[in-house]
């Protein structure tokens, strides 16, 4: 068991099995919970991203599949923001930030997770661009969203997808395709840089591993369940909110 760590890894696989399904049926890869969950329970800051890349790149490659099949991914869309979210997923894997720095990092993320989930969703307003315009703002969002990726294991897609629609960017299913291809090629680009330049003992988390998988699996090919997916989000949501108020006090206090 990893040091630090408060709570079993066999209950704390049973909420990722929840996140996992959850975020897959919408195209996500639950990285932000991942990553909340783990700070909350007192998985080492080293652990934490290569951990939380490993599970999205798990989660994403069945729905990245599913929306390639289903002929909902434009290449013309994903590929300027991996052109320049690759290489910064990368650097930000490769970084060892000071833990005080990781927090500050890892909870400002937090902070707007919470407001994509609580205030973004219900945005509507489309702001139009020109196509030039279009090319510069999907390489600026990718390479901060990739380097974010990099640094804290959010793969990025819960910020792509409602960026993409406000800016009239493609549908919403071609944002949820867009998303998961984005945090499956970027979980990847962070975890290659991870393992280079760090180690982890993968064993610790094989309860964790097969939960995500489990969940990712089930979740990608029913794509619902009996509850609202906007619904467990919210929930979800709450644990971020208490992981930011934690996280918060380890810095100012």
């Amino acid at each position: 068991m990893p040091d630090g760590f408060i709570l079993s890894p066999y209950i704390l696989a049973i909420l990722f099995f929840v996140v996992a399904f959850v975020y897959s049926s919408v195209g996500l890869g639950g990285g932000s919970s991942y990553t909340a969950l783990m700070g909350i329970f007192g998985i080492n800051t080293l652990a934490i991203p290569m951990v939380s890349l490993l599970l999205n790149l798990f989660v994403t490659t069945i729905g990245s599949i599913n929306y390639i099949r289903n002929r909902h991914a434009r290449v013309n869309l994903v590929l300027p923001f991996l052109l320049s979210s690759i290489p910064m997923a990368y650097l930000g894997g490769s970084l060892k930030l000071p833990k005080e720095v990781f927090t500050w990092v890892l909870m400002i993320s937090l902070v707007f997770v919470a407001l994509r989930i609580y205030l973004w969703q219900s945005t509507r307003a489309v702001i139009h661009i020109s196509q030039a315009g279009k090319i510069a703002f999907s390489l600026l969002a990718g390479s901060l969203l990739g380097l974010i990726a990099g640094i804290v294991g959010i793969g990025g897609g819960i910020y792509l997808v409602p960026l993409i629609l406000i800016f009239g960017l493609g549908t919403e299913k071609e944002a949820a395709a867009c998303g998961a291809i984005f945090i499956w090629v970027n979980s990847l680009s962070g975890l290659v840089s991870r393992f280079q330049y760090n180690s982890i003992a993968l064993t610790d988390y094989l309860p964790l591993i097969a939960a995500v998988l489990a969940g990712g699996s089930l979740g990608s090919f029913l794509g619902s369940s009996r509850f609202s997916p906007r619904t467990m989000e919210k929930i979800l949501g709450v644990v971020i909110l208490i992981a930011i108020v934690l996280l918060a006090r380890r810095v100012l206090l």
